[in-house]
């Protein structure tokens, strides 16, 4: 998936850049080639998540007494792969023709969706651990089916059968700059894998509570990925169009937001951290674990978004690579080794203390590469 999303990227920087310059059929080609790829992908992931889930979870050292219900949801979740690429993908489009207010609205719906259909499916309906699952995949396919709605309808994409045709050049061009981003993608899903058997060291409750706090954390860095997503597009068409300083400003707008938002965070989950872990879970001990995992990533939250924002703006020019350095680097040299070596020594909260410290120096060395300027080499090519 991450390897999809990651070359669905870079077609969403060619797409803005083309629409900057006007160039309206390359546009519609750009799109077309990219649908077509991400069905192909979806339905080819989604078999392989489904059949790959047994091997999968036992190279996580996943609990034995885990393994039953983490197989049942996963089959499920994987199942519908194929909704959540194209979901991504149709946002990602939108948001390179300078379309940002309706793929947020698709996203909140999706999300109030998603927590519908999962009180209806697990209290209603009793259907377990598969009932989160399938609110899930049934809340993307509500947005997938929202999407193509609406393009169905626009002045500039089409979905008609004449009109869906593959452009190698210009899905190469989006796979040269968004396969950076992909490889930077699955690297960190591995490490996550890695990431989770040391967590699983540490027993069901860590487990448990990593798993529901992790929930509550991508929700809120989704606000983050989708600020940083818009901005690559808003970069890239002002870049299309020969206009630098709005991406400054583009920048410098993103930084402030990213602030207000990450001590809004903050302060919530201080208040509010209990009551938030309390929806996933009525055991103490998992509620705990959960708060103290939530508390130290949003003092952190800040840098986690301003890297977020300043990949963002590079990735509009087309700079991928230095982005994937870093992941890879912050993760597999930096956040691994220190999450075995400060567990060792702290317990599980030095798991937590090695996410935010690989958080933090991959957005110090991408500062300094961003204010050296060397992205703008980018657009000379």
């Amino acid at each position: 998936i991450s390897l999809a999303i990651g070359v669905g990227s870079g077609i969403t920087v060619v797409v803005s850049q083309r629409f900057g310059a006007r160039d309206h059929e390359a546009v519609r080609r750009a799109f077309s080639s990219f649908l077509l790829f991400a069905l192909v992908a979806g339905v080819v992931l989604s078999v392989v998540g489904v059949v790959g889930a047994n091997s999968f979870f036992r190279l996580t050292r996943t609990p034995p007494e885990v393994m039953p219900y983490a197989l049942r949801y996963f089959r499920v979740y994987a199942a519908g792969t194929l909704f959540f690429i194209l979901f991504y993908s149709a946002l990602s489009i939108l948001r390179g023709i300078g379309d940002s207010v309706r793929p947020m609205r698709f996203v909140l719906v999706t999300a109030v969706l998603n927590i519908a259909f999962d009180l209806l499916f697990i209290l209603v309906f009793r259907w377990d651990i598969e009932g989160a699952a399938a609110a899930t995949v049934l809340a993307q396919a509500c947005g997938v089916a929202s999407a193509v709605r609406h393009i169905r309808n626009h002045d500039l994409l089409s979905l008609s059968r004449r009109d869906l045709v593959f452009d190698r050049p210009l899905f190469l061009q989006g796979v040269r700059i968004g396969l950076p981003t992909g490889v930077q993608q699955c690297s960190i899903a591995i490490g996550l894998v890695a990431l989770l058997g040391i967590v699983n060291g540490f027993g069901a409750d860590t487990l448990t509570a990593y798993g529901a706090a992790g929930k509550i954390d991508s929700f809120i860095v989704q606000i983050i990925l989708t600020l940083a997503g818009a901005l690559s597009a808003f970069c890239g068409q002002n870049i299309g169009a020969g206009r630098l300083d709005r991406v400054h400003a583009g920048v410098r707008f993103a930084m402030l937001f990213n602030v207000c938002l990450s001590f809004a965070v903050f302060l919530a989950i201080l208040l509010f951290g209990q009551q938030m872990m309390a929806a996933f879970t009525e055991d103490a001990a998992v509620i705990a674990i959960g708060r103290e995992y939530l508390t130290l990533l949003g003092a952190f939250l800040v840098f986690h978004g301003a890297l977020c924002i300043l990949n963002g703006a590079m990735r509009g020019a087309g700079d991928t690579f230095f982005a994937m350095v870093t992941g890879i680097v912050s993760f597999w040299l930096i956040r691994i080794p220190l999450a075995g070596l400060f567990s060792h020594a702290w317990g599980r909260v030095g798991i937590w203390w090695a996410i935010v410290a690989s958080i933090t120096l991959a957005f110090v060395a991408t500062l300094v590469y961003y204010r050296a300027g060397r992205w703008k080499r980018r657009l000379k090519q």
